[in-house]
């Protein structure tokens, strides 16, 4: 038996454009179930939102999302969370920064660090902080 964790990104809204946006970072597929798809609207302007949503991509990557309704609190919060990618490959690894670094705030840039080959923070547009860094060998001394 196996597990694995998928990061849940939460939105006011704006969960099928994060997801698009992911999708033509990371590759893969997107899927989507709207509160009228899954038969729940409860605010008819809510009806096209996404209920539940994800992006699956063949390299393993995976990220889930969704809309808050409006009768539920949500508050985007400051640092609350950082999704993590980490790559075995600078190739790769350079490639999902650029792409996500389109319309976002660089934190630290993209550069070798200590602990890692190339490691780098930003905030993409719609203020979800990714860290990117290379696997290395940790070697505790």
């Amino acid at each position: 038996m196996s597990v694995n964790t998928v990061t849940h990104l939460n939105f006011r809204g704006d969960a099928r454009a994060a997801l698009d946006f992911y999708r033509s970072v990371f590759g893969g597929e997107v899927a989507v179930v709207t509160y009228k798809d899954a038969g729940i609207v409860q605010e008819p302007s809510e009806a096209d939102q996404v209920m539940w949503g994800q992006v699956a991509s063949g390299n393993g990557f995976r990220v889930m999302a969704y809309d808050v309704p409006s009768r539920m609190p949500w508050d985007r919060g400051e640092n609350a969370f950082f999704v993590s990618v980490r790559g075995e490959s600078a190739d790769e690894i350079t490639t999902f920064w650029e792409r996500l670094a389109e319309g976002a705030t660089v934190v630290q840039p993209l550069a070798p660090a200590q602990w890692a080959p190339l490691y780098g923070m930003l905030k993409d547009r719609f203020s979800v902080t990714w860290v990117l860094d290379v696997v290395s060998e940790y070697n505790a001394g």
